[in-house]
């Protein structure tokens, strides 16, 4: 048994009284279910033909014991279809939890190349296909096995040659179902695909809306959206025409089988091989004959499809996490914020080439340092490095002298608190966000981080105050608004290292002075690393490292990078000539 296989039973090991109180039910409706054509069969033979003595009262006996088969039949029905249902939705969540918490484990590179849409695709559609196949495929197998094997020996019971004649059909039938259900095993996998595509172009339009509407391209988009749209609409076409296929040429398959029985029978009766009621008995079987082909056969498709969402479940459930605790990682509860990085170098793919080379610096506990550099250096990346969103490719990072990879990836973290360009705020209150920063904080400290943050009187003066709902990633707020209000987060973390990276780059000059004060507040007594895109914001940090794809070209204070006329001093001029250029336009 395959691994996959294995995994794909193991969910069904909690619910096992479940599914074997299930499957008794489901045996004693399949069981009542031949019974009935035989009963009637008793009454018409045995009871009317054979000219039984007390033929009304048995009559009335048989029908009283059918009455409670009725209800027997039917309380096992209901069982079956509420405690089966309910069955496969607890695993469906069960699955959907093991998801989820797998996607909480995967890096950054995982998510860099994958599209939204995709991923809540995987954990919506296709558990839900998955939750009735756990559901029908067991109770379903067991009911329609045991009514096809009942009948056939029921019927080779009452007469052999015409048994054997409906079941010739029963090969031709089996070879037809097999070839469809393989193209549409491979049309279901298709769909499953594009409706995956389709949610990811909404996602990805919804997402960018105000993008959207301020360059007027809804059109554009429409048109993006009708594309994927209809290469969804022709994979489920292509569903539809192999299932048409399959249940047309079983009804056809029904129907000669019906005619088989009938012409077949009729000339036994004639010929006094074959008595009415033995026919009649031979017509109502053959209802549990092709039923269970039919289906078995619908539940192909549910196979197919279930055991589809179950390939796309797996593929990102045996992704393993790129980064991962080491066996012997340790806790860090209060680190320090020694940082030391030594001769570090990372790549995003082992056939890329080097972002960062041959990096190496030593910052002590409580100092601030600037990053500065041209677009796509590597800015970002050297800090994503320190609480491991990537890892290093080459080399290695210390904290308080311990190798990075040697601690607790929640523990590490824990000491990191990073304060974004790009804000992202969460659907909800206001509290419920800042109270994101440590979950369990009280409302007092709460607010005490907000004042930290300069966000508290400006809080103050929103609808609701602390209870206001700031809508989908903050839209009700304004930049500096959102800024600070991540602000308060870090504050209510308090962590001893910091990362800004480019915090203030898009607020207006009003905002981003009030946020330049929450950060130096924020970065006080703290390891602190500033990347920086107004160089004018970093001329108090005790060192600036340049960054060049070379590496760390130089480093001092503004000062002495200025009197080295380097780089930095390029760069910073070139800022400030074009400040003057704006001013002077203004």
């Amino acid at each position: 048994m395959s691994s996959r296989t294995k995994k794909f039973f193991s969910y069904y090991k909690p619910y096992l009284r479940v599914l074997l109180s299930v499957m008794f039910c489901a045996f004693l409706v399949a069981g009542i279910t031949l019974l009935f054509p035989l009963l009637t069969r008793y009454i018409t033979k045995t009871v009317l033909e054979g000219g039984m003595p007390n033929a009304l009262s048995e009559i009335y006996r048989t029908g009283t014991l059918m009455l409670v088969l009725i209800l027997i039949h039917t309380a096992c029905n209901s069982y079956v279809d509420y405690y089966g249902h309910a069955m496969g939705a607890m695993m469906e969540s069960d699955m959907r939890k093991e998801l989820f918490d797998h996607y909480q484990k995967l890096s950054f590179r995982f998510y860099d190349d994958q599209r939204t849409g995709q991923l809540l695709s995987r954990i919506t559609n296709d558990l839900f296909s998955l939750a009735e196949l756990y559901h029908h495929a067991p109770e379903d197998y067991l009911i329609y096995s045991v009514k096809f094997i009942g009948a056939f020996i029921i019927l080779i019971n009452i007469n052999v040659p015409l048994t054997l004649a409906v079941f010739l059909f029963l090969p031709i039938l089996a070879i037809f179902s097999l070839y469809l259900t393989r193209k549409l095993n491979v049309a279901f996998k298709e769909s499953r695909e594009r409706i995956g595509d389709v949610n990811a172009q909404v996602e990805d339009t919804l997402a960018g809306i105000r993008v959207v509407k301020s360059f007027t391209n809804e059109e554009t988009e429409r048109q993006k959206f009708a594309r994927e749209n209809n290469r969804f609409l022709q994979s489920r076409k292509s569903i539809y025409l192999n299932e048409t296929y399959i249940w047309q040429g079983v009804d056809a398959v029904t129907k000669l089988i019906t005619l088989t029985v009938v012409v077949y029978g009729g000339v036994n009766i004639v010929n006094a091989r074959l008595d009415l009621a033995d026919l009649i008995t031979f017509l109502l079987y053959i209802g549990n004959l092709i039923e269970p082909i039919q289906k078995l056969t619908h539940m192909t498709e549910q196979f197919q499809e279930g055991v589809t969402g179950f390939q796309r479940f797996m593929e990102i459930l045996e992704i393993e996490p790129e980064i991962q605790d080491a066996p012997n990682a340790i806790e860090i509860k209060n680190a320090q914020g020694n940082i030391e990085f030594r001769n570090v170098g990372f790549r995003y793919r082992d056939d890329h080439a080097h972002v960062l080379k041959n990096i190496s610096m030593a910052v002590n506990a409580g100092d601030t340092v600037a990053i500065v550099g041209l677009s796509g250096v590597g800015k970002t990346t050297l800090c994503s490095l320190i609480p491991r969103f990537y890892e290093v490719s080459e080399g290695a990072i210390l904290l308080d002298g311990i190798n990075i990879r040697d601690i607790k990836l929640s523990y590490l973290r824990r000491n990191v608190g990073v304060v974004q360009q790009d804000v992202y705020l969460f659907a909800g209150t206001v509290i419920e966000n800042i109270r994101y920063g440590r979950p369990d904080a009280s409302e007092a400290e709460i607010i005490a981080a907000a004042k930290k943050a300069n966000a508290h009187d400006f809080i103050l003066s929103l609808p609701k105050g602390y209870e206001t709902d700031i809508g989908q990633r903050g839209v009700k707020l304004s930049g500096g608004q959102k800024q600070r209000l991540s602000i308060a987060r870090v504050f209510l973390k308090n962590p001893p290292m910091l990362i800004f990276d480019e915090a203030t780059s898009s607020l207006d000059n009003e905002s981003e002075r009030v946020v330049q004060e929450s950060l130096e507040t924020l970065a006080k007594d703290r390891t602190t690393f500033i990347i920086a895109h107004r160089l004018s914001t970093i001329r108090k940090a005790k060192r600036i490292l340049v960054l060049t794809d070379r590496g760390i070209e130089e480093q001092g204070t503004h000062e002495e990078l200025l009197a080295h006329d380097g780089v930095y001093a390029r760069l910073y001029n070139l800022q400030l000539d074009h400040a003057v250029v704006e001013v002077v336009a203004g």
